[in-house]
């Protein structure tokens, strides 16, 4: 028997990357995934069918998050699918976007975009969420870490540190449920997002120089992360940020 039998996931961006990834993990271990996309629709239907033939259980459902009304529209998409069950477990929020400019180049829109997608979205999932998640319930936002200094993705880095800090605040708010509450946060991972520069020998030495195990990370191991979270294992743990990054900060002392 899995860990997660009987519970359903639901995961943002879980198409792809990390996304992926984490949805196939949760549903080997035995849980019911959600694999939200925002426009992939055929990379979602692909994640669900690597879980299926893998044995596992999984749907897909489509709302583009970073707009108003996304929450609302997200949750309704889950419930309009035959496979929805009245409560969700387990909560993900995976999905994000990164825009690439410091404080000189970040304007307005493309500050409030960001934000938009990787810290309002967040919230107001967990928001309009929390009425379906049962006491004892999961939730794992996949951020960044906010100890290192990125100064060339300040505005997106701004925004997921907001992320950061709504984990630990919620955290305190839903103890009286037993509702955990956690983030992660990345390091430079193998994705098909990144596979364009990190094909470039030199800037794949450079970041994987960045890690004390000298390589760059896989979506799987980030996975593993949150999949602990997600269990009943991690139910004395919350309000935490786990740094997922390959030790980033100890190769940078």
């Amino acid at each position: 028997m899995g860990v997660l039998d009987g519970r359903t996931a639901l995961v943002t961006g879980g198409s792809r990357g990390i996304g992926r990834a984490v949805a196939q993990r949760l549903a080997r271990d035995g849980a019911l995934v959600a694999v939200h996309y925002g426009s992939n629709e055929q990379a979602a239907k692909e994640t669900v069918a690597s879980i299926e033939a893998a044995g596992g259980r999984a749907f897909a459902i489509g709302a583009r998050l970073g707009v108003p009304g996304d929450a609302q529209a997200l949750w309704a998409a889950y419930e309009a699918h035959p496979l929805h069950t009245e409560q969700v477990d387990v909560l993900v929020n995976n999905a994000g976007a990164a825009a690439f400019a410091g404080i000189a180049d970040t304007d307005e829109e493309t500050y409030d975009r960001v934000h938009a997608l990787n810290a309002k979205a967040p919230f107001f999932i967990i928001r309009h969420g929390l009425p379906r998640m049962p006491d004892g319930g999961r939730i794992v936002n996949v951020t960044g870490t906010p100890e290192i200094a990125l100064p060339a993705i300040l505005a997106t880095i701004t925004a997921k540190g907001a992320t950061n800090t709504l984990t630990r605040s919620l955290a305190a708010a839903l103890a009286p449920r037993g509702i955990t509450v956690n983030s992660v946060g990345p390091g430079v991972i193998e994705t098909d997002l990144n596979a364009g520069w990190l094909a470039d020998p030199a800037a794949r030495a450079h970041v994987s120089a960045r890690s004390v195990f000298g390589r760059v990370g896989t979506a799987e191991e980030v996975a593993d992360v949150v999949a602990f979270l997600a269990s009943p294992d991690s139910r004395w743990v919350t309000g935490q940020h786990l740094d997922a990054t390959g030790g980033l900060q100890l190769a940078l002392m």
